[in-house]
C-alpha cells in the first residue's frame, strides 16, 4: 500500500523540470492528443462495424445451434413418449400373454385330469369286465370239473352197485318201452 501512495505522490507532484517522475504535458497538439484520439475514435468505428458483424454472425450461429438443439430436445421427448407408450403397450401385451398362458395352462391341465381320469374309468371297467369274464370261465371251469368228477362218481358208483343181472333186466326194460313205439 505504501508503494501505491509513492506513486500516487509522483504523479501528483509533477514537475516539468524533473526528469525523475512521471510528467503531464498540457500541451495538447505538441502531445498528439488530438491525432491519438481521432485514430482511436476511427479504429472504435472501424472495429466496431468489423467486431460488431463478427458478433452478430456468432450471435446467430449461437441463436441457430440453440434452436437446433431444442428441436433435437423436442424430437427426443417426442421418442421418449413414444418409447414410453410402446412400453406401457408392451407391457399389456405381456400381462394378455401370461394371463392367456395362464388360462391355456389351466386348461391343459384340466384336460390332462380329465383325461387321467376318463383312462382310469376306462381301465376300472374293462378290469371289472376282465374279472367278470375271468369268473364266468373260472365258473364254467369249476362246473366242468364238478360235472366230470360227478359223473366219473356216479359210473363209479353204478359200476359198482350194476350187476350183470341187473343190467340185463335194464337193458330189458328199455327195449320193451321202445318197442311199442317203433
Amino acid at each position: 500500500m505504501e508503494s501505491f501512495m509513492q506513486l500516487f505522490n509522483v504523479i501528483a507532484n509533477f514537475e516539468p523540470d524533473v526528469n525523475l517522475g512521471i510528467s503531464f504535458n498540457t500541451d495538447f497538439l505538441e502531445a498528439n492528443v488530438i491525432n491519438i484520439l481521432l485514430l482511436l475514435l476511427g479504429l472504435i468505428y472501424v472495429l466496431k462495424e468489423f467486431l460488431g458483424s463478427i458478433l452478430v454472425t456468432r450471435q446467430e450461429k449461437v441463436l441457430l445451434a440453440i434452436q437446433e438443439s431444442e428441436e433435437r430436445l423436442q424430437q427426443a421427448n417426442l421418442r421418449l413418449s413414444e418409447s414410453e407408450k410402446q412400453l406401457a403397450q408392451t407391457q399389456i401385451v405381456i400381462t394378455q400373454i401370461i394371463k392367456e398362458a395362464e388360462l391355456t395352462a389351466q386348461k391343459v391341465r384340466q384336460s390332462i385330469l380329465d383325461q387321467g381320469k376318463a383312462d382310469i374309468d376306462k381301465l376300472i371297467y374293462a378290469s371289472k369286465a376282465n374279472i367278470s369274464t375271468a369268473e364266468i370261465q373260472i365258473k364254467q371251469q369249476i362246473q366242468l370239473q364238478i360235472t366230470s368228477l360227478a359223473i366219473k362218481r356216479v359210473t363209479m358208483q353204478l359200476q359198482n352197485q350194476i350187476t350183470p343181472a341187473l343190467q340185463t333186466k335194464i337193458i330189458d326194460n328199455n327195449i320193451a318201452q321202445l318197442g311199442g313205439h317203433l
